[in-house]
């Protein structure tokens, strides 16, 4: 007779999470559906940009990967000689960052910027790469003190189908950013 209550209850706990579970597909399908003509454009874009060369016929952006899943990746230009910042400091996962960035839409439209922070410093972000987007995860570890460049940041490893702000799902970044520092970094001995 005891068991009755707690076999009801946990029915029913079964039956919410299952329609929570097919509310949410229906959700993402949903946006999926909304942002269809965004979403391409996006995509459009971004194939562009793959394909964009310079003067020379040498490939604008080069292909930076995740190193723990070769699917993630970002796109990126240095603006700076990466020969003359190699020896400088790079940060790990768990490093604090100090950063100057912009971020736009694919179209130009600005999303954000660091230009009118005042803390740690004026138009520093302060963070850690754990506590950002993967796209930035990918370029903050390939980056050293010193490096100005950018970064084109696919959906997948940005904000996905959701949206924040003025990024609406299915967005594509670009990101003009420069690491100016790494404070507290420690070194193993």
């Amino acid at each position: 007779m005891r068991k009755f209550p707690l076999l009801l209850i946990a029915s029913l706990l079964l039956s919410v999470m299952g329609v929570s579970c097919l509310n949410s597909n229906n959700d993402e399908n949903d946006t999926w559906e909304e942002y269809a003509d965004w979403r391409n454009a996006n995509d459009d874009w971004l194939e562009e940009m793959r394909q964009r060369t310079d003067e020379d016929g040498n490939p604008y952006y080069r292909t930076v990967r995740g190193a723990w899943d070769y699917n993630s990746y970002v796109l990126m230009h240095y603006f700076n000689d990466t020969s003359l910042t190699r020896g400088n400091l790079s940060p790990h996962y768990t490093s604090y960052v100090d950063v100057i960035y912009r971020v736009t839409l694919y179209d130009g439209t600005p999303v954000d910027s660091s230009y009118l922070n005042t803390t740690p410093a004026d138009s520093i972000y302060r963070t850690t790469p754990g506590n950002v987007i993967t796209g930035w995860v990918i370029a903050l570890t390939d980056m050293h003190v010193g490096d100005s460049c950018e970064v084109i940041v696919p959906y997948s490893v940005g904000y996905g189908a959701n949206s924040s702000g003025a990024i609406l799902p299915y967005s594509h970044l670009v990101y003009s950013m420069k690491l100016v520092g790494i404070p507290y970094y420690e070194t193993t001995p």
